[in-house]
């Protein structure tokens, strides 16, 4: 990795892509502390306080959800508005054609990702506005209040309710916006940048606060940041060695004249990774066990089943670990129906000339990749339920207040973005390469 950044400075046009990259993520980092006002960034922040998908999200948008800052809602929106947009392009067939026109047709659906992630930022600003402005939140000094005072600024509490709706989903589109130029003129894909970036220095702020802690008040915590420290790097070791592990199907090409040139010939492989999902799974899952709190809490008459709903789902109890498990398993398999189709694969195979060595062409081809696929998804889904819950416990071992420093989701999605920025940094060192060589 350091090798590759090394390598990649030297080169002009690369060190500018990343120089690109890095003021990009900067101007998100200072529109993360940007105060909207009307707010009080102490209740919001005790407001989302044992909430496992808002402390997610929290973590994503690199603290500013509670803080209630300009980019509260950060890049959330836009990812549930790709992930909607590849549910609908798998159900519905014109959309489904219009994502193979190339170029034009992934513009398109680019639009409307854009429209789909405006009218998402709105309904949950509308949300965040609704549900902060009605819940009492008791700070540790004893004052008692909520996190949104509607009536501050405006005689009207729906004249403010309005105002801060806009200023959110402005910040939204905002952040949509850095992450595509990024995308365009940077290293990577943008938006998992800003998701990486997130969540590293809402990691750091807590680290920070240990360390100072350590030299002011308790000469413990220096133990504690150490032991913590070791487990992150240990985790993180496993997690990239899983992540990088998958099974490769060899493929073999008959060799086929066509006129005075033989074609074919030639072996290939088919790799099938472990985690092919990715942390989608358990985004999923986490985004379906938290829905029916915030939509409860939405609704004063629902406050007792709101109150009810969170002490059975409580975060570590047994009935919230079986859901959660359950959960993940069926939503890593059904990411990977979305993700891998085997009779699509076998038909490209088979129109290729290809064959996998001891299995018939055509439906015989297309039931083994099932097969292997399903295979590989089981020991998947296990893999991620394991990790949903050993890194938190392990870090409750070294440090409880380091415990939500890393969330699960949150080391899968460092992971493997740093993983694929340094694919990124590669290829484009190698492409630059070869046009020298050309030259």
């Amino acid at each position: 990795m350091f090798e590759t950044l090394k390598n990649a400075f030297r080169n002009k046009d690369i060190r500018k892509k990343i120089i690109i990259t890095l003021l990009i993520l900067l101007v998100f980092r200072v529109g993360c502390y940007i105060p909207v006002p009307g707010l009080r960034g102490s209740f919001f922040s005790a407001a989302i306080e044992g909430n496992t998908f808002l402390q997610l999200m929290s973590s994503i948008t690199g603290g500013s959800l509670a803080s209630g800052t300009l980019f509260a809602l950060g890049i959330g929106p836009y990812i549930n508005a790709s992930i909607i947009m590849q549910l609908l392009t798998v159900g519905i067939p014109a959309l489904e054609r219009l994502s193979k026109q190339g170029e034009e047709g992934r513009k398109k659906i680019s639009n409307i990702t854009r429209i789909i992630t405006v009218v998402l930022a709105v309904v949950q600003a509308v949300g965040i506005i609704v549900n902060f402005a009605n819940q009492e939140v008791d700070l540790a000094s004893g004052e008692t209040g909520t996190a949104i005072k509607l009536d501050m600024f405006f005689d009207s509490a729906v004249f403010a309710g309005f105002y801060m709706t806009i200023v959110y989903t402005a910040g939204a589109m905002l952040v949509m916006w850095l992450g595509e130029r990024i995308t365009e003129y940077g290293i990577g894909n943008g938006i998992s940048m800003i998701i990486f970036i997130g969540i590293l220095s809402t990691a750091g702020d807590s680290v920070v606060a240990k360390f100072i802690e350590g030299v002011t008040a308790d000469p413990m915590a220096f133990l504690e940041l150490a032991f913590f420290v070791v487990l992150v790097v240990v985790i993180f070791f496993l997690i990239v060695f899983v992540d990088l592990a998958e099974r490769k199907i060899p493929v073999n090409y008959a060799k086929q004249v066509r006129g005075t040139k033989m074609y074919g010939g030639q072996s290939s492989v088919i790799p099938m990774k472990i985690a092919g999902g990715g942390v989608m799974p358990l985004i999923f899952a986490f985004a379906v066990i938290s829905f029916p709190s915030m939509l409860m809490s939405l609704v004063p008459a629902w406050a007792d089943a709101a109150a009810w709903w969170n002490s059975v789902f409580m975060e570590g109890t047994w009935i919230y670990v079986l859901v959660l498990s359950v959960l993940i398993f069926v939503f890593a398999f059904f990411y990977n129906e979305i993700q891998f189709n085997p009779e699509d694969v076998s038909k490209n195979i088979q129109q290729n000339g290809g064959f996998i060595q001891g299995i018939r062409p055509g439906k015989p081809t297309a039931q083994y990749l099932r097969r292997i696929s399903k295979r590989i998804t089981l020991f998947g889904a296990i893999y991620l339920t394991a990790i949903a819950f050993i890194p938190s416990l392990a870090f409750s071992w070294a440090s409880y207040d380091l415990v939500n420093v890393f969330s699960t989701t949150g080391i899968l999605i460092v992971v493997s973005v740093a993983l694929e920025f340094d694919k990124q940094l590669q290829s484009q060192i190698m492409m630059k390469t070869y046009k020298g060589f050309l030259k």
